[in-house]
């Protein structure tokens, strides 16, 4: 059986952070999940490098476009190591094997009659790198998925007919409800077709940072075309058919739920085009999200994934980010969560039964897995209860329900503990009952042998270390997950220090954010331009209920109106400090909701160490007064 998976290919206008490692590290557990349940895994990640948003990227790092690709691919690369992902193939769409595969495939697409020349008027996001139509831009003209300005354009391009698969797509959604997941991204996309679809742009001939359109050179194609067909041209389209037809159709794209459009309808569509088969399964999960807000480059709150990984090891902030976010939906990540799963679930549950357990076996029984004697009724029910919940995690985590599948786990330990506790190994040792001990230190061992191999896609470390220490030397047996008496009665233990060590955060850490390219970015005077910096005279001020950070601003923008932002300076400002003051804000922010309470607006602050002191406006300058 063969398990075809992939991740979104990863833009390398700036490093990446948590955001993006999340979604590498989801899709390494379901290809650690598939080679043990004895799957023929191919696991693709890599780079997206073409398109304007690169080209202006190195542009301000005053590099050439190739070698700042080349710099920052290494990183992503670099990042996965650490990280322990178990990638089989890293592409990257600047590599020329590629880029003559997208233009084999985009002339395909033309002599199928399904690319035809025209010219483009509209209006295009470049961070995004997306069109949109009028009825789909935000307020104020803004991109519908990054909020920022969009911009118009009108040149000579070449154009895919999109709209002419609008029936297929339907009906292939039909007929394969499981082509799109959650329900709720699908149901999203069906609402898109259903309303029809309009032949998309797929080239461009204001830059040159791409792949050159076939028999049009001045023509570059659209770089979320480009890094589509990445997903074919990796596993050897159309070069080596034997390799392609191995391993396509996809079984699974795991994506963010922001390009679900690109990935669910025309990626697909393009397909169609060519006569390939469609991917089998399209995931568009959540974001992660840091007080509310998507974690972004832009927001100034990308975290380092590094930083935890080096803090509390790369097991722990796996097990953090499918345990704390259900997969498919936006979670909150913080510092404190991640200690409270290491502490509860993590030195509780899991290391403490561990360590209790191979504590007496060290005791009464020689450092040995012991020989369990008659089941008694208490016994049957334990292990009856432990093998039904085992099916449970095979269908949730075979079902992409990866966080459904941990809390399973963590219910067998739950189960465990509860029946250690309840058949008092203490007492029956006390009473001379060694055929019982045995029995119920025997069941125990079993089921943590059986949580580690559960645990090893999420956790391969601990497992390893869980395996050792119950004497087993290979790898995790996944068909020892349906089977009892696994053990071999008699073989060495090893009791050592605790599993996981508890963690005291004793006050909010500030996580290192990571430095993009490692170097100031140039702006461009027109960019600046763009940003309404305004005095501001704040009217009123107060803490918001359940947040040791947030303050509630209402501020008078002179001619703008008055209106509240939220902002982060509670640990440094009594409210009754503010009101009076003149503040610098940023007046054309799109709107963004902390802690459930829209803030229209950003003040200013300078960062000193652990120290925030408001920009204040000297002078009595009128509120709304325009900073230039």
């Amino acid at each position: 059986m063969k398990f075809y998976i992939t991740t979104p290919i990863y833009y390398v206008n700036s490093e990446p952070h948590v955001g993006s490692a999340y979604t590498t590290i989801i899709a390494d557990i379901i290809a650690r999940y598939k080679r043990m349940m004895n799957y023929k895994v191919f696991f693709l990640t890599g780079t997206d490098e073409h398109g304007q948003k690169v080209f202006q990227a190195a542009r301000a790092a005053g590099k050439d476009p190739q070698q700042f690709c080349d710099e920052l691919a290494q990183k992503f690369e670099q990042l996965w190591e650490k990280l322990q992902i178990t990638n089989d193939g890293f592409i990257r769409t600047t590599d020329p094997k590629h880029m003559a595969v997208v233009q084999y495939f985009v002339k395909k697409m033309l002599e199928n009659g399904d690319v035809y020349k025209g010219v483009y008027q509209g209006w295009y996001c470049v961070p995004c790198e997306s069109y949109w139509s009028e009825e789909e831009l935000g307020p104020n003209h803004t991109c519908p998925s990054c909020g920022r300005e969009v911009r118009f354009i009108e040149e000579e391009n070449y154009f895919f007919r999109l709209s002419k698969y609008r029936d297929a797509l339907l009906e292939h959604y039909r007929k394969h409800p499981e082509f799109v997941q959650p329900d709720f991204r699908r149901n999203e996309m069906i609402k898109i077709l259903e309303s029809g679809l309009k032949d998309l742009s797929i080239t461009r001939t204001t830059f040159s940072w791409g792949v050159p359109m076939p028999d049009d050179p001045k023509h570059v194609i659209y770089v979320w075309v480009d890094a589509l067909i990445n997903y074919v041209s990796a596993i050897g389209y159309p070069t080596d058919p034997e390799r392609f037809n191995e391993y396509w159709p996809a079984d699974l794209h795991l994506i963010g739920k922001e390009i679900n459009r690109f990935h669910s309808i025309i990626w697909p569509a393009m397909l169609m085009s060519v006569g390939l088969p469609l991917p089998k399964t399209v995931f568009a999960h959540g974001w992660l999200t840091v007080d509310g807000q998507k974690i972004s480059k832009s927001l100034g709150n990308a975290i380092d994934p590094k930083y935890f990984v080096d803090k509390y090891g790369n097991d722990v902030l796996r097990f953090y980010l499918v345990r704390e976010i259900v997969f498919g939906k936006d979670g909150d990540f913080s510092e404190k969560g991640l200690v409270n799963r290491l502490n509860s679930d993590l030195a509780n549950d899991y290391g403490n039964l561990l360590h209790r357990t191979l504590a007496m076996l060290e005791k009464h029984f020689a450092s040995s897995i012991p020989e369990p004697g008659p089941f008694e009724q208490e016994d049957e029910s334990f292990v009856q209860q432990v093998l039904d919940k085992v099916e449970r995690y095979l269908a949730q985590m075979d079902s992409y329900q990866l966080t459904d599948a941990i809390e399973t786990v963590m219910a067998i330990l739950t189960l465990a503990n509860k029946y250690f506790d309840e058949r008092k190994p203490w007492l029956l040792a006390k009473q001379g009952e060694m055929k019982k001990l045995g029995t119920v230190l025997y069941n125990v061992c079993e089921t943590v042998k059986k949580v580690a191999i559960m645990f090893y896609p999420i956790m391969p470390n601990s497992s390893l270390e869980v395996l050792r220490r119950l004497g087993e030397e290979t790898q995790p047996n996944a068909q020892h997950l349906r089977q009892w008496r696994t053990l071999r009665s008699g073989q060495k233990i090893i009791h050592g220090a605790p599993l996981f060590q508890k963690v005291e955060l004793k006050s909010e850490q500030k996580v290192p954010q990571e430095t993009v390219a490692s170097q100031v970015q140039l702006l461009d005077i027109n960019e600046f331009r763009k940003v309404d910096l305004r005095v501001a005279k704040v009217l009123s001020a107060e803490r918001i209920k359940g947040s040791e950070k947030l303050l509630r601003l209402t501020i008078d923008l002179g001619e703008l109106g008055t209106r509240q932002i939220v902002a982060g300076i509670a640990k440094y400002y009594e409210p009754e400090q503010l009101v009076g003051k003149c503040i610098v804000v940023v007046a054309n922010l799109k709107p963004a909701k902390l802690m459930g309470v829209e803030s229209q607006g950003m003040l200013l602050a300078a960062h000193d160490n652990d120290q925030v002191k408001l920009i204040i406006v000297d002078g009595g300058a009128a509120p709304g007064s325009k900073i230039s």
